[in-house]
């Protein structure tokens, strides 16, 4: 276990050597660096190489384990790469829009709807105008029309951990921001559940801590106002989007 640890690490310095960096290039783009299904397949062909390199088996040479794991680990990492970089482009399908990884786009009050993806997750982002009421927490017909073009999407990835996240501006107290962020963020949710999607499926709410812009002018407030619903293909690439 000691070696295979010391191996990962390895493995780890190594790729950060390998990587392009990426400096201010879009999340998830592919400007100036690898894809999501690259990335993945490099770091699992890494990781894979340095356990097999390390692991004890009867009548294997090392050469050939190293081979063997890197194999392994590089188909399991570019699949959870393609996934999320197919599921990025199905969900923008059929929400008639595109991927759109440039950090700026959400600086820009045309875009109601953006959807985003990185190596992590993919993000759909609605405007609270194409949501909801004013104070409202319960979302408009068209915005549960919106919302229901995702199932199908949805269905064709069961085990994907669905996040649904409230943000709003600063006016007002930070409490109360907060009960209306994880309303709305809740109100989201339960029109994704009312569809018995067998998927994991999480509200948080988190008031004004996050904003996209500064709550300045009421064109920087209505970009803060936002329901975000993060894709996650498993549990270690869950973030706190109040935070990250």
């Amino acid at each position: 276990m000691k070696k295979i640890m010391m191996a990962s690490t390895a493995a780890l310095l190594l790729l950060t050597g390998c990587v392009p960096n990426q400096g201010a290039a879009p999340r998830g783009s592919n400007s100036g660096g690898m894809s999501n299904t690259g990335t993945g397949a490099l770091i699992g062909g890494l990781l894979g190489a340095a356990v097999g390199g390390v692991t004890d088996t009867k009548n294997t040479s090392r050469g050939r384990r190293m081979a063997i794991g890197g194999a392994i680990g590089a188909a399991v990492g570019a699949a959870v790469g393609y996934s999320l970089d197919q599921q990025a482009q199905e969900v923008a399908q059929v929400l008639n829009t595109n991927v759109d990884n440039n950090p700026n786009a959400e600086l820009d009050a045309s875009n109601d709807l953006i959807v985003s993806n990185t190596d992590k997750y993919v993000k759909i982002m609605f405007r609270d105008s194409m949501m909801f009421e004013t104070n409202s927490a319960i979302p408009t017909p068209s915005a549960q029309s919106k919302i229901g073009q995702l199932f199908p999407v949805l269905q064709k990835y069961p085990n994907t951990i669905i996040q649904s996240v409230g943000h709003t501006d600063s006016r007002g107290s930070y409490q109360y921001n907060m009960q209306l962020s994880e309303a709305r963020a809740r109100s989201v949710g339960n029109t994704i559940s009312q569809n018995n999607l067998p998927n994991p499926l999480y509200s948080k709410g988190c008031s004004f801590s996050k904003p996209v812009a500064s709550n300045t002018s009421e064109i920087n407030m209505a970009l803060n106002r936002r329901v975000e619903i993060y894709l996650y293909p498993n549990q270690e690439s869950v973030i706190d989007p109040c935070v990250q």
